[in-house]
């Protein structure tokens, strides 16, 4: 079976590329409005996109109905974002965030969501998320009238004591459950992994670059 993307309307290839593209990260992105107000949205239109600088990526569309959603009203104007990263505890939190609030109403204070203050950054970030990264927007690209990137650079980041080893800065598998978006309210859990043979000389090059 095969699709020219170039006949689809937009709903049918959105729906294939959901399916397909598994798991796909999940940012839950708090942001402050001008009035104060601490919004907080889930995208799976997300990922890291590199380290030298630090980025991220998040691509936001615009309400349905037209106009900007709540999220990229307030990074753009201010130019400050923090992507918390979700786990098993907060997924049904993370869910309900997505859920068409009216303007002006905090979601992560629906929801029951703590905040806690950022460093470098204005936005608080999810007090229960395993992982945080306090972002500041380098670029943003305007892939249509309804839909732009925003890149941003990840200026700070804060961990859940336990789950970085202080010494090697490794991750603790047995303590960092994060989840992963499939499509609609389908999300999977990353507790069944497995590792595939390398080479003594992959190896030895991701020692070489401080990789492992």
């Amino acid at each position: 079976m095969e699709f020219d993307f170039s006949t689809l309307p937009p709903a049918t290839c959105y729906k294939l590329l959901v399916a397909t593209v598994v798991p796909r990260p999940i940012a839950l992105v708090s942001t402050m409005g001008a009035d104060g107000v601490v919004n907080a949205a889930p995208f799976s239109f997300f990922n890291l996109m590199g380290d030298d600088p630090p980025i991220v990526i998040l691509s936001i569309e615009d309400r349905p109905e037209g106009g900007r959603k709540d999220t990229s009203r307030n990074l753009l104007a201010s130019g400050e974002f923090v992507v918390n990263l979700v786990d098993e505890d907060i997924a049904e939190r993370m869910h309900a965030c997505s859920q068409d609030f009216p303007p002006g109403v905090s979601e992560p204070l629906q929801v029951g969501f703590g905040l806690a203050p950022s460093r470098a950054v204005k936005p608080p970030r999810i007090d229960e998320a395993p992982v945080s990264l306090e972002c500041r927007l380098l670029q943003t690209v305007d892939i249509k009238p309804t839909r732009v990137l925003a890149i941003g650079q990840v200026v700070w980041m804060h961990a859940r004591d336990g789950i970085i080893d202080p010494q090697t800065l490794r991750v603790n598998a047995a303590q960092y459950f994060p989840v992963g978006r499939l499509y609609a309210d389908r999300y999977l859990r990353t507790r069944d992994t497995f590792a595939v043979t390398s080479s003594p000389q992959y190896l030895e090059m991701v020692k070489r670059l401080g990789r492992l």
